[in-house]
């Protein structure tokens, strides 16, 4: 299997979701969906790490 890097965007988005996702449940915002928002922004990079071009 070969591994390859998530483009920019795909990797922001990632981001942006694991940011969120971690001030939401540190903060108490967004209630059970901050959990769902941290486990997407892992999700996706760990899919575009094993899908080429995405």
């Amino acid at each position: 299997m070969k591994l390859t890097p998530p483009k920019t965007i795909t990797w922001l988005v990632a981001l942006i979701a694991g940011v969120l996702g971690i001030i939401g449940y540190l903060g108490g915002f967004f209630g059970d969906f901050a959990f769902w928002l941290l486990v997407i922004g892992f999700a996706l990079l760990i899919f575009s790490t094993l899908l080429k071009d995405l």
